[in-house]
């Protein structure tokens, strides 16, 4: 006998919003008909927290904090008695209202290293003790709608200036030991990122002493895990785009642009137990490896 069992949502691109009805259909193939002790649907939302290696020594101090945070389970019964499937195919429509469980948010859909956040649905068809059961999970994502409550506050409008920067061997934390010298000078658009459009600049390379062999621009993530006993901070690479190649000219600007990447990055969220944070920093690296970092804490909302 041969069974298939799938979970098709209408929306195409599976991405929702807190009240939205999540609905689609059960798909169930077989070539023959078959009994059934139940068929339920469960709906599952949560943040999974993990704590770096690095940090093994202080498990203990965490233990509460990083236990999954569940944000929402829901189980529907498709059918609640016993009964037969017939061969062929077989369309079971659902709806599902997204809800959040009492004191909970309902964050966007996040996939980081250190905190997860995921959202799916379970689809399982029991059967007699002599046949496996069937199981069936599909992934759908969270985002917010801009405006509403779920959605986290937008920062104040001063923060929507542009940037101005400017990097020398005399405004380096390091004091420029082993930089050749060198002026760079650019502007950010701005620090508060709207996540559904590009993050743009511009820089120019005034002077440099040495040649350069890159100008890369580094998105990086700040996971944060913790609670009122300790907590456990980690940055890591999203991405890195190489925005100049080679000796790279003098006095010409360089455009900055880089598009959010979708799942790897998510608004600004600062919580009790956990915070997903963004930098992006500026790399110069020049032909003898040594390398000039700049650092700029970005703000990312969605409007």
């Amino acid at each position: 006998m041969s069974i298939t069992l799938d979970i098709k949502l209408k929306r195409a691109d599976k991405i929702y919003s807190e009240a939205d009805i999540v609905s689609g259909i059960l798909v169930i193939d077989t070539n023959s008909d078959f009994k059934h002790d139940g068929i339920t649907l469960t709906m599952e939302g949560s943040v999974n927290l993990q704590i770096s290696s690095k940090n093994v020594g202080i498990i203990e101090a965490f233990y509460n904090s990083v236990k999954p945070i569940q944000l929402l389970n829901v189980t529907c019964d498709v059918t609640q008695a016993p009964g037969r499937i017939p061969a062929g195919v077989t369309n079971i429509p659902f709806e599902i209202p997204l809800k959040p469980k009492p004191n909970r948010v309902l964050y966007e859909t996040y996939h980081g290293v250190y905190v997860n956040i995921s959202y799916s649905l379970r689809c399982d068809i029991k059967r007699s003790f002599l046949s496996k059961d069937l199981q069936k999970c599909q992934q759908f994502f969270v985002q917010y709608k801009p405006g509403s409550a779920s959605c986290p506050q937008l920062p104040l409008k001063d923060n929507r200036k542009p940037v101005s920067f400017e990097l020398s061997p005399k405004n380096l934390a390091s004091g420029g030991s082993g930089a050749p010298d060198f002026l760079l000078r650019g502007h950010l658009d701005t620090v508060c990122c709207n996540i559904s459009k590009p993050f743009k600049g511009q820089l120019t390379l005034v002077r440099c002493a040495a040649p350069v062999r890159s100008i890369e621009l580094q998105l990086v993530r700040v996971e944060t895990c913790g609670c009122a006993e300790g907590y456990a901070r980690e940055a890591t690479e999203i991405q890195n785009i190489q925005i100049g190649d080679g000796d790279i000219a003098q006095n010409i600007p360089i455009l900055i642009y880089m598009v959010f990447p979708r799942l790897f990055t998510c608004p600004t969220l600062i919580t009790t137990n956990f915070k997903i944070e963004f930098e992006v920093n500026i790399v110069v690296v020049f032909e003898d490896d040594h390398l000039i970092t700049n650092n700029f804490p970005i703000i990312l909302v969605r409007e």
